[in-house]
């Protein structure tokens, strides 16, 4: 199912098992731009590395991984070490809490360089992470279609994340559902997306 979202954040956009928000744009125009060009230009990008059946795999996708303190977050079988918080990654920090009522201490940026590079189905439930803790996911650059896949029903649910936008998943989402970022040959500009998370030591 797509869902030509209109932003309502009190809104479960999930039939069950979990919650997703959709808080539309936080951003106008002006202001999203000048977010997309300062991460682009200001973070510290690498490729991403995964290891998978003992082979090291590095993606075209870049990403960061900044926080309150150097954490360690370990995925795809490789840890980051965070790194400190520029100015824009804290004012965005900043409004996300005021706007979710969460508060997040670390943040994980994906730099996609247009459409072919996206996300496989996976769910966010790295044992770092705060257990049903908010995950707060936002967009700048090209709109692209997001989608969750439950992992017993196989229910589809499929919506489009806004140049400036902010999603919100949290309770039992990681538990119950999967979600990625599907690939497209139409798109040929970059996004970037931040997630804000809670790591717990």
């Amino acid at each position: 199912m797509l869902f030509d979202n209109p932003s309502d954040p009190y809104k479960n956009w999930l039939p069950r098992d979990g919650t997703v928000q959709y808080y539309g744009k936080l951003f106008d125009q002006k202001e999203a731009d000048r977010y997309f060009e300062k991460l682009l230009a200001t973070i510290e990008w690498r490729n991403d590395e995964a290891v998978i059946f003992g082979r090291k795999i590095i993606t075209s996708r870049k990403v960061a991984w900044y926080g309150d303190r150097p954490f360690e977050y370990t995925y795809s079988n490789t840890t980051k070490h965070a790194l400190p918080w520029t100015a824009e990654l804290l004012a965005l920090k900043n409004r996300t809490e005021k706007d979710t009522g969460e508060s997040y201490n670390s943040c994980l940026l994906n730099l996609y360089h247009n459409g072919t590079e996206g996300m496989a189905w996976h769910s966010d439930g790295e044992s770092d992470l705060k257990k049903d803790g908010a995950i707060a996911s936002l967009s700048f650059g090209a709109v692209r279609k997001f989608a969750f896949k439950h992992k017993t029903t196989q229910e589809k649910m499929e919506m489009i994340l806004e140049h400036g936008s902010l999603m919100v998943m949290k309770g039992c989402t990681q538990r119950f559902w999967l979600h990625r970022l599907p690939p497209t040959r139409l798109i040929h500009t970059a996004r970037i997306n931040l997630t804000f998370r809670t790591i717990v030591e």
